[in-house]
């Protein structure tokens, strides 16, 4: 698996909801084994140093 690679899934390192690191590839995002709650990762885009002007 290359690094950046289109249609490559971001892998989160804990749950946003209860913190675990019980975590699973779903079918469209990721389950949390922990609180039994599925999400999936975005990325909005990039960001310039200082904020946004």
């Amino acid at each position: 698996m290359s690094a950046g690679g289109a249609g490559e899934r971001a892998v989160p390192f804990h749950c946003p909801y209860c913190g675990e690191t019980d975590l699973f590839p779903a079918e469209k995002g990721w389950e949390c084994r922990a609180c039994l709650r599925a999400f999936t990762v975005t990325m909005l885009g990039m960001v310039r140093p200082g904020g946004a002007r």
